[in-house]
């Protein structure tokens, strides 16, 4: 069985994230309608956002899930997080996303937090920002999700290798740092030493 295969195997869940209720108003009056916002995914790296409007509950569920399976994509991943931080947009909505460590768990609420559960990203920090609107915070989670790369698709990009692309942690960094410095120290004191058997001789 291919990879591919194997991913449409996957079992689907579904989330309802909002049902809405709307009227339109005719001559005879005001006739209503539902709407439900649904998101679907394998809880592993597959996931999608539906919409659908009907008369009834279930039959708006159902067009939800429909327009949901057509709009499937793939997130990349780094372990149980993502790859890089991100900002998602979708009209006033602003999301924010950035990677974390193993064990911080999903730190985001409401919709957001469906679409991100259901994507398979288990350790992640989020923060919306601007309108609060259910929809629109969830097309802009999505549009976050959609424009992740893979450090291997950059790294090939701009011909150089993986390591060289991924972003240096701080302890990194403070390891780098200290051992230059402590490169420095002894360069130095090799000199220092040198300058004194000279004065010497």
């Amino acid at each position: 069985m291919s990879t591919t295969e194997a991913n449409e195997s996957r079992e689907l869940k579904e989330r309802v994230i909002e049902i809405n209720r709307v009227a339109k108003v005719v001559k005879g009056g005001r006739r209503f309608s539902f709407t439900a916002l649904v998101v679907i995914g394998d809880e592993v790296d597959r996931v999608g956002l539906g919409y659908g409007r009907a008369r009834e509950v279930p039959l708006a569920i159902s067009k939800a899930v429909e327009d949901a399976r057509k709009n499937l994509f793939t997130v990349p991943k780094h372990g149980q997080t993502i790859t890089h931080e991100i900002v998602g947009r979708f009209d006033a909505a602003r999301v924010v996303l950035r990677p974390a460590s193993e064990g911080t768990g999903v730190i985001a609420g409401g919709g957001v937090r469906a679409v991100l559960e259901l994507a398979g990203i288990r350790d992640v920090l989020s923060k919306s920002i601007g309108t609060t609107t259910p929809i629109n915070m969830t097309r802009a989670t999505v549009n976050g999700l959609r424009r992740l790369v893979r450090p291997e698709d950059v790294a090939q990009l701009r011909g150089k290798t993986i390591a060289e692309v991924l972003p240096v942690s701080s302890a990194a960094r403070a390891a780098r740092a200290a051992a230059a410095e402590a490169a420095e120290v002894a360069e130095s004191a090799s000199v220092d030493e040198t300058s004194e058997e000279d004065a010497a001789e």
